[in-house]
């Protein structure tokens, strides 16, 4: 064959009984290309692992294998790299059966049927078994196992392209009908297959796409013209054989990978992956990877390499340094065929490798000493900054300080924090320093870093530094040793005395500093203090009942001051307990109580405080003095216990009323206090429960019969006064508001006579000289005239007169008083204009631009018709009777 096209494929098919083991080079057969061109340089491919093609076309088995009746399908590739020409070619490998020998029949001139069955034509198939013939030959009594057929994808056509011939061998006897059902045929997708109903033929009416679908699985009919079934149905596997169709796709197409800085050679970084959608089990899907380029090429231009089945990424060459490459971008490229250049396609995608930063880079100072002061008695304070200086990842453990002072502080006056934006070092007072104890610091500290440093590498001598601190003195406060200082005595010593000294140290050695006292605080100014010596007095009697006394302490506060510059205090509190000394007689409780007229009712149980503290209180003693004789003659004690005892009546009645009683209460100080105290007793009679009455308990507050009555008669006078006030209030209003409607609202002229202005003439309408009568600048030349004279043109000066009140609402019956009183005041006003014609209100000044209104003249000649005034409603009927155009009587 003479091929034009650049690729030509063909079909060849090859049956073989099956066996047991076929080994190496048992199965084998030629294929040939001829081509218009010399076939010297052709190589063969297949893409069969289990096949291999010699240099001749000779295709044998690669390996030992199990054969089981089935057909194999692979293909077979010629390249031709003089001409840049290929061939494909399909192979079919069919396996049968062993043909037992008492199957074969022969007879005379003729040709075994079932081994035409063995041997059927390249197109067709007889799927059906062959039925008793008129010879007597019987095939056996089962279905064929029908291989599967082959289709390669994407093919070019033309279509529809037959795949095979179906047949029954019924068919010379009766016409038959085929048909095929399945996906594919009537099912979706639909009639990608079809069948001549009368030949068998099959055809494919379209490329195929082995991605989209790899088989089919369909069934073919056969039924008589009637449709009637005339074979069991049989089933049909076509399978699409893979073409190299699709290019490797990676997963990703940018990958990111770390490794660390220093790692060693094969330390593994990364993985890409890409994915063939062609067939994995043949060449076409088999991917294989390799690194194109490497950006930077530093230190070497294979720093990484690549497991070409796995993608795995590792390193290849020693020298990463995050200090000198922070990244590496790598192109990877992955390619079908088994990675074969020439005829795989390939794919590529990037792998950014980060350096990732390991703590090979120790921390240094960047000086060697450092220095820095501090004042005394202060913390708190930044003494100095320790800068370092690390190459390692910025703010990362690797490079984060960590100061530690390793000699110089055995008291811990300082500590070094970190500065976590600048990596500095700040030395920092945490424990006050005192100058007169420590006047320098000699530090030496060393940095390191939170992580520990990577393997192989060693502090610098650099990580270590020393720190001068100065201590400066300043002067520093006086301070009372005993603070809070205690003493103890007895209250109510006299005035003058002198309690203790309290004296203040001042902590400054070096300096010639005298030191002053004062009172700070003395809430009851007991105490006085002297300002050279601190010695303390008494100003006052010292007293520990006083309500400055808090459980039996009496605190002062004092305050030492030096002269330094600039100066300095402190304070320092003095307590004072005060021993209890007897000084306060006891007073009996309570100060009042009642008590039935009659005894053995009830009686008043009676108590003692005194403002002493134990042992100078009880127990108390109680007793009635003998003055006055009525005293004991009334009333009785009986002592219950040390602090209480019950006051009763002695006699069997006595009369209701407040009683006085007179009680003698002694403590057991030493000496003992007494105390005369009064209790107010009222005296009541009771029910018979015990209690006072409402009545008794009355008369017994000092109201006879008499006073309660007269009390009583007041109230209800009281109270038939203001009822009579508000009846005869509500009756006067109704009064009034019924006068008030005897006249007419429409009639009521009251409010009509109103005061208001009047203007007088135009400033153009007179021919007057109006300057003269502007408001002179003074009063004076009016005030200064003689009384009587004045001129006609000018208001009068003088009180102005007081009119009438008018009462809000008036009485009908004095509305001609009102009117009269009214007319009479204005006729008597002499400031009531108009006094004189010509009055001036605002003058605006000569040659107004306004024209002049004497020419609005009023005409009162004519008839005018006021009719339309009865159309306005009842408040214009008088007018409209007054000027209305009705008869006349």
């Amino acid at each position: 064959m003479c091929c034009k096209a650049k690729s030509i494929r063909k079909k060849s098919c090859v049956h073989l009984p099956d066996s047991a083991d076929y080994g190496y080079g048992i199965i084998q057969w030629k294929i040939k290309f001829s081509s218009c061109s010399s076939t010297n340089g052709v190589e063969y491919e297949t893409n069969n692992l289990d096949f291999k093609v010699g240099a001749d076309g000779t295709v044998f088995a690669a390996q030992d294998m199990q054969l089981i009746p089935r057909q194999i399908a692979f293909m077979v590739t010629a390249w031709d790299y003089q001409a840049m020409e290929r061939w494909d070619a399909i192979i079919r490998l069919l396996v049968g059966e062993k043909i037992s020998s008492h199957s074969i029949h022969k007879q005379k001139g003729k040709k075994s049927t079932s081994l035409e069955i063995m041997q059927p034509p390249n197109d067709m198939l007889l799927p059906w078994p062959q039925h008793q013939n008129s010879n007597g030959l019987r095939r056996q009594k089962r279905d064929w196992v029908i291989p599967p057929i082959n289709v390669p994808e994407n093919s070019r056509g033309p279509f529809p392209q037959q795949l095979v011939r179906i047949r029954s061998d019924k068919d010379n006897d009766i016409p038959i009908r085929y048909s095929i059902t399945g996906v594919g045929a009537d099912q979706p997708p639909m009639e990608v297959f079809n069948i001549d109903s009368m030949s068998g033929r099959m055809y494919v009416t379209r490329p195929m796409d082995r991605e989209e679908r790899a088989s089919y699985h369909l069934r073919a009919h056969a039924v008589d013209m009637n449709g009637n079934k005339v074979e069991n149905p049989i089933d049909l596997y076509i399978y699409v054989i893979d073409m190299n169709d699709n290019r490797p796709e990676f997963i990703n197409q940018v990958y990111n990978g770390s490794v660390d800085e220093g790692s060693k050679p094969g330390t593994y970084v990364m993985t890409v992956t890409a994915n063939d959608a062609d067939d994995s089990t043949t060449a076409n899907g088999m991917v294989r990877y390799r690194i194109v380029t490497q950006t930077p090429q530093s230190p070497s231009q294979n720093m990484f390499t690549i497991n070409s089945e796995t993608g795995d990424i590792v390193t290849v060459a020693a020298g990463l340094d995050r200090e000198k490459v922070q990244q590496y971008t790598v192109i990877v490229q992955a390619t079908d065929m088994e990675g074969n250049l020439n005829y795989g396609l390939s794919n590529t995608a990037t792998a950014i490798i980060t350096v990732t930063d390991v703590n090979d880079n120790p921390p240094e100072f960047t000086t060697s000493t450092y220095a820095g002061e501090v004042p005394e008695n202060r913390v708190e304070v930044v003494v100095a900054n320790l800068t370092v200086m690390d190459r390692d990842q910025p703010h990362s453990p690797n490079w984060n300080a960590v100061y530690r002072i390793i000699s110089g502080d055995p008291s811990g006056h300082f500590s070094i924090r970190t500065d976590p934006v600048t990596n500095e070092g700040m030395v920092t007072v945490v424990k006050a320093v005192d100058y007169e104890m420590n006047r320098a610091f000699m530090l030496t500290v060393m940095v390191s870093n939170q992580a520990p440093l990577a393997s192989g590498i060693q502090m610098s001598f650099q990580s270590t530094a020393g720190v001068t601190i100065s201590v400066m003195d300043i002067n520093e406060a006086p301070y009372f040793p005993s603070n809070h200082k205690l003493i103890r005595l007895e209250e109510g010593v006299p005035m003058g005395t002198v309690l203790t000294t309290f004296s203040a140290v001042d902590p400054d050695r070096f300096m010639q500093q005298a030191v002053r006292y004062s009172k700070l605080s003395d809430p009851a100014n007991w105490l006085n203090i002297n300002a050279t010596n601190g010695q303390i007095t008494t100003a006052a009697v010292l007293d520990r009942e006083s309500v400055y006394i808090k459980n039996n302490v009496y605190e002062a506060t004092f305050l030492a001051a030096d002269n330094g510059i600039p100066p300095a205090s402190g304070t320092g509190t003095l307590q004072i307990y005060l021993i209890d000394i007897n000084d306060n007689a006891p007073e009996l409780l309570p100060k009042e109580a009642q008590v039935c007229e009659k005894p053995n009712l009830n009686v008043i149980n009676i108590t003692a405080a005194d403002a002493d503290i134990d042992p100078n209180i009880g127990p108390y003693v109680f007793e009635l003095p003998f003055m006055p004789s009525a005293v004991r003659k009334n009333w009785t004690i009986t002592r219950l216990n040390g602090d209480y005892a019950q006051l009763s009546l002695r006699i069997m009645y006595l009369e209701a009323g407040m009683y006085d009683v007179p009680i003698i209460v002694t403590d057991s100080g030493n000496p003992p206090l007494s105390n005369m105290s009064i209790i107010k007793v009222k005296v009541c009679p009771c029910d018979e429960n015990g209690d006072c009455t409402t009545i008794g308990a009355v008369a017994a507050a000092g109201l006879g019969t008499g006073a309660i009555i007269a009390i009583l008669i007041c109230i209800i006078i009281l109270l038939t006064m203001v009822l009579l006030f508000v009846v005869w209030m509500k009756r006067r209003e109704k009064e009034r508001h019924t006068k008030q409607l005897l006249i007419d609202p429409e009639d009521d002229v009251r409010d009509n006579i109103l005061k208001y202005d009047e203007e007088g003439g135009g400033e153009e309408d007179q021919d007057y000289d109006l300057s003269q009568l502007q408001q002179p600048e003074t009063m004076d030349h009016v005030l200064n005239k003689a009384p009587g004279v004045r001129r006609v043109d000018e208001r009068p000066v003088g009180a102005e007169p007081q009119y009438p009140i008018r009462p809000v609402v008036p009485h009908p019956g004095d509305i001609g008083d009102f009117i009269n009183e009214g007319l009479r005041a204005a006729d008597n006003d002499p400031t009531a204009p108009p006094y004189d014609s010509l009055l001036v209100f605002d003058y605006e000044g000569s040659g107004s631009t306004a024209g002049s209104v004497s020419s609005l003249n009023s005409s009162s000649s004519g008839d005018q018709d006021y009719d339309y005034l009865n159309d306005w409603g009842p408040r214009f009927k008088k007018l409209a009777d007054m000027y209305g155009g009705g008869d006349e009587d």
